[in-house]
């Protein structure tokens, strides 16, 4: 097995649009160990992150943050070791188009 050190997935996503920031490769498993919310913007919002097992719809229990509040001109981070299979996806929302997310981590092949 290889394991690659790796940015996961970055995305600045539209406003209140549910967004993919990274989909496990076939084959593959990963670790997902660092996620980072950017406001770009002076003015507060606030942000979802949900995984979804095997690109599964989404459905209330897939969120991991629901509606967390962000100040402006602040950066979120979290260091949260979860462990994905093959094609399953992290998915994130942002209130306001004023975020960045960026998912560190490594890829097991």
């Amino acid at each position: 097995m290889a394991t690659t050190l790796k940015v996961l997935g970055q995305v600045s996503p539209l406003a209140a649009t549910l967004t993919t920031l990274y989909t496990v490769p076939g084959a593959t498993s990963a670790v997902c160990t660092t996620l980072f919310v950017c406001n770009r913007s002076a003015v507060a919002t606030s942000f979802r992150v949900a995984v979804r097992p095997g690109g599964a719809a989404i459905s209330n229990e897939h969120y991991r943050y629901y509606d967390v509040a962000i100040a402006g001109n602040d950066t979120f981070a979290a260091t949260v070791g979860i462990t994905l299979a093959a094609t399953d996806v992290v998915s994130v929302y942002a209130t306001l188009a004023t975020l960045s997310f960026n998912l560190d981590g490594q890829e097991i092949t």
